[in-house]
This record gives structure tokens, C-alpha cells and sequence, in this order.
């Protein structure tokens, strides 16, 4: 656990020096967030420098590579899809930039992207990394066989997105998965898997450098280069960990998050144009009917936290 902790520290102190230089040349480069013309409440964010998660997940790429994937090469499957789905995301935003005609890629085609990548993964966890169970508190744990290969492909998909729809307010998605993550960093740590609980912490440090210019009010933006790269590794490492089936309580923000754009939808098709919220996903919601934004974001980082310590308390009743 030391070490892992130790490697958060580092990769908080890289990401918040490598920090300044990046958002300086988004600035320079004039990669600003475009906003929509159904968030008005957000004008104010319009020319903020997105593709923050540029100080994310290099630095958890450094630093894993560095420091915590020698003689541990799984470590190379969250590795390899944080490095990925970064990537995927960075793309993205390149192509939905301000001054730019391109719509970006469609939701269709990154979750497409990311479920053949969650495959992988399945076929990974299940050989030659024989993870193929499920701990059920106060049960046990339960042997899934191959069926861990098919079921990785929901989960990785519908976490990458519930997070990328969190991504909308200073400092929210931020905070909320480096919650999540640090409690899998505690399962992990309890279960006697350093490696994972390394990247865990490395993965919060990085995010913990990326806040410190996040902000409120954000000198930048995370943009889908983080929200993907995030969303995807977090749902690795609840497999990894075999605790997936307490990552709706860990991740309990992004669900309502999530929940609230889905049935906001289905909703409004069905009733030809009604509502349930004002606007979705929720934390949209909430700035509307008169809470500041600090006030979501605060309110949310304590669920997020709230939910994080009865995910953990589930686990160790496995």
C-alpha cells in the first residue's frame, strides 16, 4: 500500500508539472471547447482549452511503464486500454474543436471502438490471466468460466460511457472517478494486489494534478481524451478485481448520471416531448433550477465519496 501511495504522489507531481506547458499550447493552439447552443448556462466555458486528459493518461502511461509493470505484465491490459481509449478520445476531440466543421466521431462508433476493445479484454481476463469470477458480498465468489468474456463488453461500455456523461461541470468527473478509483485501490490493496492498487493510485495522483487546473473556474477542460481513458480503466479494474458487481455503488454518481440521459430520452420519445428534468444528464438539471455550479459539483463529490466507502465495506464482506 505504501508504494502505491507513493506512486500516486509521483504521478500527481508530474501530471501537475507537466500541466502548465499543456494547457499553455491548447491555449496557444486555440483548442477550445465549443458550447451548445442548449446550454446557454455555460457560455462563459465557450474557448476553455479541452483535451485536458492529456495530463491524465500520459502520466499513468509514464509512470506505469516506469515503475510498475516490471515482472507484472498484467498491468499491460489497464495499461493498454486507458492508453487506447485515450487515444480514441484525444481523436475526438481533435475533430469537434471550436473552429472546426467536423462533428466528431458518433457515440456509435467510440462505444463500437470501445466494446471490441472490451472483448479483448475478456478474452485477456479469461486467458492467460484466468480472472473469471465474481465476489458477491456476504456470498462468496462465484466462477463465471468463459461468460467473464461476453460480460466484460457491457460493463467496459456502460462505465466508459456513464463517466464520459459526467464530464460537464468544473471539477466533476474529476473528482468523482478519483474516488472510484481509490476504492479499488483499497480492494485491491486488501486483496494482496499491489500492481493494481499501484495503478489505481497512480491513475488518481495524475487525475489530482489534472484538478489543480480544473478548478473552478477550469483553466481546462477534460474533453472525451480523459473521460474514455478514465470510464474504460475504471471498468478494467473492477474485473481485475473480480468486485464488478459493486461498481454501480463505487461509481453510484455515474449511474444517476448515466440513468437520468437514458430515461430523460426514452421519455420525451415517448411522450412526444415532454420531460422529466429540465435538461440531462442530471448535474445539467440541477444548475437550472438554481444550484451554483460549486454546489452540484460539492453535492456530488459527497454521494461520489459516500458511495466509494459502502462499495468498499461490500467488498470486504465477500
Amino acid at each position: 500500500m505504501t508504494r502505491a501511495l507513493v506512486l500516486g504522489v509521483i504521478a500527481f507531481v508530474v501530471s501537475a508539472l507537466s500541466g502548465t506547458p499543456i494547457v499553455r499550447e491548447l491555449r496557444r493552439r486555440k483548442i477550445g471547447k465549443a458550447i451548445s447552443e442548449h446550454l446557454p448556462e455555460h457560455a462563459g466555458k465557450a474557448g476553455t482549452p479541452t483535451m485536458g486528459g492529456l495530463i491524465i493518461f500520459p502520466t499513468v502511461l509514464l509512470v506505469t511503464l516506469v515503475a510498475n509493470l516490471a515482472n507484472r505484465y498484467s498491468m499491460l491490459l489497464p495499461f493498454g486500454m486507458i492508453g487506447t481509449t485515450g487515444l480514441i478520445g484525444f481523436f475526438d476531440d481533435l475533430v469537434t474543436l471550436q473552429s472546426r466543421a467536423q462533428a466528431g466521431l458518433s457515440w456509435r462508433l467510440k462505444l463500437g471502438a470501445t466494446a471490441v476493445l472490451a472483448l479483448v479484454a475478456g478474452f485477456v481476463l479469461y486467458y492467460p490471466l484466468h480472472i473469471h469470477r465474481v465476489a458477491v458480498p456476504w456470498y462468496g465468489h462465484i466462477n463465471l468460466g468463459w461468460l467473464i468474456i461476453p460480460l466484460a463488453v457491457p460493463i467496459v461500455v456502460a462505465t466508459t460511457a456513464a463517466v464520459a456523461i459526467t464530464d460537464g461541470l468544473d471539477m466533476l468527473e474529476g473528482g468523482t472517478t478519483a474516488f472510484a478509483f481509490a476504492a479499488y485501490g483499497a480492494i485491491a490493496a486488501f486483496q494482496g494486489q499491489p500492481f493494481v492498487g499501484a495503478f489505481c493510485y497512480t491513475v488518481v495522483g495524475a487525475i489530482l494534478g489534472f484538478l489543480w487546473f480544473n478548478a473552478y473556474p477550469a483553466r481546462v477542460i477534460m474533453g472525451d481524451t480523459g473521460a474514455l481513458a478514465l470510464g474504460s480503466g475504471l471498468a478494467v479494474v473492477a474485473l481485475m478485481t473480480e468486485q464488478w458487481i459493486v461498481l454501480p455503488i463505487i461509481g453510484l454518481v455515474f449511474v444517476a448520471e448515466g440513468l437520468s440521459d437514458v430515461l430523460q430520452i426514452v421519455y420525451f420519445k415517448a411522450t412526444h416531448g415532454r420531460r422529466i428534468l429540465r435538461k440531462a444528464p442530471l448535474h445539467h438539471h440541477f444548475v437550472i433550477i438554481g444550484w451554483s455550479e460549486v454546489q452540484v459539483v460539492m453535492r456530488f463529490w459527497l454521494v461520489g465519496i459516500a458511495g466509494a466507502m459502502v462499495g468498499v465495506a461490500l467488498a470486504l464482506k465477500v
